[in-house]
């Protein structure tokens, strides 16, 4: 044995293997989706692909990290509070919750609750699609208590979605209303465009806005409202196969500067 361990990981979609010492130092790390063994010091490559056998598939790439991207160092600099990357799906309303739990017995359940239900829901799917080269934020604060449910960019462009708790219940969206079950129609769609206004502002780049519907029973959308495309969740991933739009470099430019939560002070 030569004393090293493998410490998997799993974060925004993508996988990584840790070569640790016994101090819990790392050494190295694979790259699944990169194909790429990336080693911090040379005079123990042997023992890491010792290590890493078990687990490697295919051909690799094995050499010290690459040379870090501008995008890339830009995110390197954000001060850790300034970074929103580690926003959990529904951040501001487990924040709120912890704040004010609300009495411990109502005759309904706190909305805040069923809201961050759905919002957990979108947010671990489109994490997901972190191997297909997209990258989702969650939470991203605006100026006035407004926020951009979920944030995500990738090859297909940029979407600002807003996440809405429909679970077992009848939905019609008719521009700019939107009814849940015998609730009253409410026009949430001209919010959704804003969010997603605001978002392009902030970016200046065309962020297109999304509506996204959690575990409907149905949904009836008799015209194709404005702008705004309509989704169930278990329909999110129909966003990741398009594409064309950005190059990669894009992205992750776009994602560095979406991440910066000053970019957003202003809008």
């Amino acid at each position: 044995m030569n004393g090293l361990r493998v410490v998997p990981t799993w974060r925004h979609g993508r996988e990584r293997l840790y070569v640790c010492l016994a101090d819990g130092r790392n050494i190295a790390w694979y790259d699944r989706d990169a194909a790429r063994v990336n080693l911090l010091g040379a005079d123990r490559e042997d023992d890491v692909m010792t290590a890493l056998g078990p687990f490697i598939t295919g051909p690799v790439t094995v050499g010290p990290p690459p040379v870090p991207t501008p995008a890339e160092l830009a995110r390197l600099a954000l001060h850790p509070d300034d970074d929103l990357a580690p926003n959990r799906p529904g951040e501001a309303l487990l924040v709120a919750l912890d704040r004010d739990p609300g009495p411990t017995r109502r005759l309904r359940p706190d909305p805040r609750r069923r809201a961050l239900e759905a919002e957990q829901t979108v947010g671990e799917a489109l994490d997901r699609l972190g191997g297909a080269g997209w990258h989702a934020l969650h939470s991203v604060p605006l100026p006035g208590g407004d926020r951009v449910h979920h944030l995500l960019i990738g090859p297909g462009g940029l979407f600002a979605l807003h996440t809405l708790h429909a679970r077992r219940h009848r939905v019609t969206v008719a521009d700019p209303l939107v009814t849940v079950g015998r609730r009253d129609p409410h026009p949430l769609l001209r919010a959704v465009r804003a969010t997603a206004d605001r978002a392009s502002y902030a970016l200046t780049a065309e962020v297109r806005p999304v509506l996204v519907l959690v575990d409907p029973v149905s949904v009836a959308v008799p015209t194709p409202p404005r702008e705004v495309r309509v989704l169930t969740d278990i329909q999110l991933d129909t966003l990741s196969r398009q594409g064309g739009v950005l190059k990669p470099a894009d992205v992750e430019a776009l994602h560095a500067m979406a991440r910066d939560r000053n970019t957003w002070e202003r809008v």
